[in-house]
């Protein structure tokens, strides 16, 4: 079991919706009105990226291609390319500005947590208080930052993207070596949005069972259908983009949910984790009672006279189920009935010992 703030992230405990932000604001005011909608529609938390763009990128004539939406109605996209530094550009923000995206989250009740791989993020996420940290999928493997991450005494988050099971066990080893063992794993698929063809949703049970860890599902595809396939295989936590408008020409928006969509996905994620229910089959009584309309009971299919034994009348096995059961009948053939009963009557336990 992994902490986030207040609550428990693992198996028996409600699924932790994260709405992640950090690809899709712009700056202050929209990292705040996202903080708002994420917190309005009943998400557990919200995510942004804390990256030093000169010290993320070196080469800052590095391209990066990625689709956008360019009309809703008819779902026609554009190819963009641009220098990846400038991207990470257009999501920084001052110390100040995260100070006061997180003291905004924190007065809604809105778990903040970030993806950080820098001195910046790292000395920001201990000042004010981070309950978690996420690693990129590209750090896997940046085993200095990990020793650092590993003594924040916090949960930490792995997305492995693209990385082998090798790379996986090699960051959790050096985790656990350093004194975390607050761990939860990232099934995170490549692209933006992801093909199906990598999306790879049965590597959940799979990195579970190796890892012995809360697995979770980053969505890069439009909509919530392979948000409710991760619940079924056993993610404890789902993260999804959101943004305020999917035409934006930036990196993501094009998969993200909208202001108007994001309450009915966490109402989706809700009613799937209930209807997924219990390993134990479990009734109410309501339940018991309901299913005796449909069951059968020992029906008398002729009169018999008081001192008759069962094995001797003729009977069937007719609904309602408030008798005698079909299961139970045999126990009863050599027994005598008390008094006489008319053809059609509901034999009962009563009619024998009554």
């Amino acid at each position: 079991m992994v902490t986030i703030g207040s609550k428990q992230v693992g198996d028996g405990q409600p699924v932790f919706i994260t709405f992640e932000a950090g690809p899709t604001h712009n700056g202050l005011e929209s990292a705040l009105r996202l903080v708002r909608l994420a917190a309005d529609s009943g998400g557990d938390a919200i995510k942004f990226q804390i990256f030093d763009p000169d010290e993320l990128v070196a080469d800052k004539a590095l391209l990066y291609t990625y689709d956008v939406l360019v009309d809703k109605a008819s779902g026609r996209t554009e190819t963009v390319t641009e220098p990846l530094h400038d991207i990470f550009v257009r999501r920084s923000m001052s110390i100040g500005e995260w100070k006061k995206v997180k003291s905004y989250a924190d007065s809604l009740g809105l778990t903040f947590f970030a993806t950080i791989g820098d001195e910046l993020g790292l000395e920001l996420v201990k000042e004010i208080k981070c309950p978690s940290v996420k690693i990129a999928s590209a750090d896997v493997n940046f085993f200095p930052f990990l020793r650092k991450i590993a003594e924040l005494d916090v949960s930490v988050q792995l997305d492995t993207g693209n990385a082998t099971f090798g790379e996986i066990e090699a960051a959790i080893d050096l985790l656990r070596k350093e004194g975390c063992e607050q761990i939860i794993i990232h099934n995170c698929p490549s692209g933006y949005p992801a093909h199906l063809d990598s999306i790879n949703l049965n590597m959940l049970p799979a990195l579970k069972k190796l890892f012995n860890c809360p697995v979770a599902y980053s969505d890069h595809t439009p909509g919530e259908l392979m948000d409710v396939a991760a619940i079924a295989l056993g993610a404890n936590l789902v993260e999804k983009t959101i943004t305020e408008d999917r035409t934006t020409r930036s990196v993501e928006h094009i998969m993200s949910l909208e202001p108007d969509e994001m309450a009915s996905f966490v109402r989706t994620i809700r009613d799937v984790e209930r209807a997924m229910g219990s390993t134990r089959r479990v009734m109410s009584d309501e339940e018991k009672i309901k299913r005796l309309n449909i069951r059968r009971s020992l029906i008398l299919d002729e009169d018999v006279e008081a001192g008759s034994k069962l094995k001797d009348v003729k009977y069937k096995f007719k609904r309602p189920g408030f008798g005698i059961a079909p299961d139970e009948y045999e126990a009863f053939l050599e027994s005598e009935f008390k008094k006489g009963l008319s053809k059609g009557h509901v034999v009962m336990l009563e009619d024998f010992y009554g």
